[in-house]
């Protein structure tokens, strides 16, 4: 049976238990349900379906037994450990301090632009299909990497830093 991960936008400990968030998974069918981390990633065991089921089928089953329910994008493990060997941040000139983020949306951008697309110490260095991939220096200013990223390709994303997906494709 397929393993999948559910990138689930805005969860934090604060309002979600990661307990309830796999029972939700469990009662909707899903198998060798685990959370990872504690922002919302879930990997489950599925049939062969697509990610857009999977992804209606999560949502509905969070609404369901936490009154509530968060965006969420599923991808295939196999999926994610392809994208962790292709290190699309190889060709970008990063500072070491730089931290990678990658950012899932549902469909592949419509927009053209151009890359790198750079904002302060943010910049986004490309993208692949659904997935686009950041970069960003911490700073006093914040999390300008999502103010750059939610303004090239709208809120209906979620973000996971580079080292959060490696752990959740192991998971």
């Amino acid at each position: 049976m397929p393993r999948y991960v559910a990138f689930l936008r805005g969860v934090s400990p604060m309002n979600a238990k990661m307990p309830e968030l796999k029972r939700a998974f469990e009662a909707a069918g899903f198998t060798n349900v685990k959370t990872v981390l504690s922002s919302g990633n879930v990997v489950f065991d599925a049939r062969n379906t697509s990610e857009a089921a999977l992804e209606r089928k999560a949502e509905a089953a969070m609404q369901q037994a936490l009154g509530r329910s968060f965006y969420t994008l599923v991808r295939p493990v196999s999926a994610l450990e392809q994208l962790l060997q292709t290190d699309p941040y190889a060709a970008a000139a990063l500072p070491p301090q730089a931290k990678r983020v990658v950012s899932f949306l549902r469909e592949a951008p419509q927009a053209v632009f151009r890359l790198p697309v750079v904002l302060e110490d943010a910049q986004i260095v490309s993208a692949l299909g659904r997935e686009v991939f950041s970069a960003y220096v911490p700073g006093d200013t914040g999390p300008v990497f999502m103010r750059l990223i939610e303004k090239t390709f709208g809120s209906n994303i979620t973000t996971r830093t580079w080292e959060s997906v490696k752990k959740c494709a192991a998971a």
